[in-house]
């Protein structure tokens, strides 16, 4: 908020100009760089997948998909890291699918 020369009231103080703030490193922790993005990808279509997610892969094609979330949260330990780990396996099934 701008300031004036008043002594009293919600605009009190001396005239300045605002300093912006600059970006801190902890504020952008747990964003994903491009390059570690790449890596990621290059490591996936390298080593493939562990057996956990083949089984739960072929769950999701069999429309078992109670099943497959109930073991992926018993492998991963929480239901929202195996809602994220069904969501990426199912795209990727999508888009095998799309590919033939």
């Amino acid at each position: 908020m701008a300031r004036s020369n008043l002594r009293a009231g919600l605009n009190k103080g001396h005239p300045t100009t605002p300093i912006p703030k600059t970006v801190r490193p902890s504020n952008r922790k747990g964003i994903t760089s491009q390059r570690t993005k790449f890596v990621r990808s290059v490591v996936r279509e390298v080593v493939g997948f562990s057996p956990y997610e083949r089984r739960v892969m072929e769950l999701l094609r069999n429309s078992k998909d109670k099943k497959a979330r109930k073991f992926t949260k018993k492998r991963l330990g929480t239901l929202l890291r195996a809602k994220r780990k069904l969501e990426e396996l199912s795209t990727i099934i999508q888009e095998s699918r799309r590919a033939h």
